[in-house]
């Protein structure tokens, strides 16, 4: 990657956190002790720290920024719960904290041309940034903010509401190469490296399950039905109290789900949003199907239309190798929420799949497990400590960066989590 590009990314990453968080009030920016949040004031600080880290320190050999980053911003030393007690700094220091390492790293760029190693750190300081700057977007979502402000381009509604699309696509299956190759550029260490998985032939649904049908789930009692729950999905059911997705409520003129600080009525064609893996396992039991597997969904998502053998070539994005735009999927803030299940036809797969990336992502049946002859990365941590315990998901969500989602990208989260910007799509059984 050029210099000139990568400057931009760190402009824009670093602008994106102050902008998430400009409205936020200093409670706010602390907000209360949760196992699913952090502290605002700490998250961008943290941002900070791990490009100062890796970039600065770890690649360019500095001094750190400041003499305390590693005792307030280090993720792996400092246990989650002991954020909210740690001496943080004011918003003002944070903030200049933040824009002195940013600063930093830009002189670096400007001095040469980024050889590999710094090239590569750069980017994925960026890439982290962007990861979290989308946790930000559900953390307000979680704690009832209002949305943000943001001076980004955002789609009309003439875009966004497309109405439904239902159906499956058939696809005949094969020997397909799963995970990144050599040579598709940036790679995380869990997509290390394409190998062949055997996918027998398979019926995929063209899109997210909505919110009007997964209402119906939970208007035919599915939440009570223990028979549709795995063990461990009805014990998280009965401990959480759950009786349909979090963010609903039913009114005298049927549900209604909130969205930051507005309640609404169901848009009966945009994805279901905030479910986890154990609500998405019981409605396809209810509904006689079941989740895809993450090569399974890859498939769908990068093959070329009749070639699923594992030397065919595969597609970086549904649509093929250039970068999302706007025409293509909801990303970037775009749609400022869930567009209509059968939106942005232009970002279709090979097969005809739609919004396989961006809009909501999407719940596989797998665990998260690394690829055979996985290596970890510089920053162990990344993938290694979560194997076993996660599922996959996969495809990218409305506010996740368009620099960050395409058809190998791998997320993962524990089954119990909803605050994210998760949906799923089905598979015949």
């Amino acid at each position: 990657m050029d210099a000139e590009l990568l400057r931009d990314w760190v402009t824009d990453a670093r602008g994106r956190s102050f902008e998430l968080l400009a409205d936020l009030s200093a409670e706010q920016l602390m907000g209360p002790q949760l196992d699913i949040v952090n502290p605002l004031l700490w998250e961008i600080g943290h941002h900070a720290w791990f490009q100062s880290f890796w970039v600065l320190r770890h690649v360019a050999g500095q001094e750190p920024t400041r003499a305390d980053e590693d005792t307030l911003y280090d993720s792996i030393a400092i246990a989650h719960n002991t954020r909210w007690e740690l001496p943080l700094p004011s918003r003002e220091e944070t903030w200049s904290y933040a824009r002195q390492v940013r600063d930093q790293v830009l002189r670096l760029l400007e001095e040469a041309e980024p050889d590999e190693d710094l090239a590569y750190h750069v980017r994925y300081a960026v890439l982290h940034e962007d990861m979290h700057t989308e946790a930000i977007s559900y953390v307000r979502q979680t704690l009832g903010y209002a949305p943000p402000n943001l001076d980004v381009p955002a789609a009309g509604p003439k875009a966004l509401n497309a109405g439904p699309f239902p159906g499956d696509t058939e696809i005949a299956g094969g020997d397909f190469a799963l995970g990144s190759q050599p040579g598709d550029g940036f790679a995380f260490d869990n997509e290390k490296w394409a190998h062949p998985v055997r996918v027998e032939a398979y019926a995929i649904a063209r899109a997210p399950v909505t919110q009007s049908e997964f209402a119906e789930f939970v208007d035919a009692g599915g939440y009570g039905a223990r028979e549709l729950w795995c063990d461990a999905g009805w014990q998280w059911r009965q401990e959480s109290a759950a009786e349909h997705p979090v963010y609903w409520r039913r009114q005298e003129n049927g549900w209604e789900r909130r969205d930051y600080t507005c309640w609404q009525a169901l848009e009966p064609h945009r994805p279901v949003v905030h479910v986890n893996w154990y609500e998405a396992q019981a409605y396809c039991r209810w509904a006689k199907r079941r989740l895809p597997t993450e090569a399974e969904w890859e498939l769908a998502a990068a093959g070329e239309p009749g070639l699923a053998h594992a030397d065919a070539p595969k597609r970086k994005y549904p649509w093929g190798s250039e970068p999302p735009t706007a025409r293509q999927a909801n990303l970037d803030w775009l749609g400022r929420g869930c567009a209509d299940v059968a939106a942005f036809p232009e970002g279709d797969s090979g097969c005809g799949c739609r919004q396989m990336v961006g809009n909501v992502w999407e719940w596989t049946d797998s665990v998260f497990r690394p690829f055979p002859g996985f290596v970890v990365d510089s920053y162990k941590e990344y993938s290694e400590p979560w194997f076993e315990t996660r599922k996959v998901l996969r495809g990218g969500a409305w506010p996740t960066r368009s620099r960050l989602a395409c058809n190998n990208y791998r997320n993962y989260f524990t089954p119990e989590r909803r605050d994210v910007w998760s949906g799923f799509r089905t598979c015949a059984t």
